[in-house]
């Protein structure tokens, strides 16, 4: 069903919360524009100005390697200015009254953490911007130290310990998903009575595959997104508005 307004949708909403009583949250990029995070996807996103750099290239390429961590940098006044939005707060208002046990994002900028959500009940599907991890033996680093190395080699930081490259924390095109996250995001969708998506486009697989997961589980399925999605057919409420004012009204104290 699709919301006829945005009064009606959030009621419906309100009460498919009341009578749920484990509800998973999956957030995409829409729940953070409002704070200042760019949509990298739609029309004028960061993905439009700058192709992608997929993970092969990373590894091969010192020049592919000084590229990414000088686009990492210039967004790192916009990732740090970013305080969590309606939607975060109202997701850990609901946390921290039981409701939810945790919240699958596809999002990389650690807005769900700062906005009340213990890390272990985080599950990022795509990794987090806000640290750097060498890929070869793990260690992880702080961007400053990334930062003064950049600066002073003029180049991307190699790892401390084993020498291989380091890069955000982040999962990019062509690199493995992380395991355990899609083990817990599988568990917890197969596990709750209201699966609600916001804020994603639902195309990025196989990240995408988990609201259908929930529902053939058994699960409601709710969508919040301003512009139509392929699984729009099988969600028990559709919410095409703006996702603060959709869950604006749920923002606990």
């Amino acid at each position: 069903m699709i919301a006829s307004d945005l009064r009606s949708g959030v009621e419906r909403l309100g009460d498919m919360i009341a009578e749920a009583r484990t509800i998973v949250p999956f957030t995409g990029a829409g729940i953070s524009t409002e704070c200042g995070i760019p949509d990298f996807r739609s029309p004028g996103g960061i993905w439009t100005r700058h192709r992608p750099i997929p993970f092969d290239e990373f590894v091969a390429s010192r020049a592919a390697r000084d590229e990414a961590w000088r686009r990492r940098f210039a967004m790192e006044p916009t990732f740090a200015a970013a305080k969590p939005g309606r939607g975060h707060r109202a997701l850990a208002s609901l946390y921290r009254v039981g409701k939810v046990p945790a919240v699958i994002t596809q999002n990389i900028d650690n807005l769900h953490q700062a906005s009340g959500f213990a890390p272990d009940h985080v599950v990022e599907l795509h990794g987090n911007t806000t640290y750097a991890r060498c890929i070869g033996c793990g260690q992880t680093y702080q961007l400053d130290w990334a930062k003064r190395c950049f600066d002073e080699a003029g180049g991307a930081p190699d790892c401390m310990s084993c020498g291989e490259p380091v890069k955000t924390a982040t999962i990019s095109f062509g690199q493995a998903m992380p395991e355990d996250a899609m083990q817990r995001a599988t568990e917890l969708s197969q596990h709750c009575d209201l699966f609600i998506a916001i804020g994603s486009s639902l195309v990025v697989w196989p990240a995408a595959g988990f609201p259908t997961m929930a529902k053939s589980s058994g699960a409601r399925l709710v969508i919040v997104n301003r512009e139509p999605t392929d699984q729009d057919d099988i969600a028990d409420l559709v919410i095409r508005h703006d996702i603060g004012e959709t869950l604006g009204p749920f923002v606990g104290n």
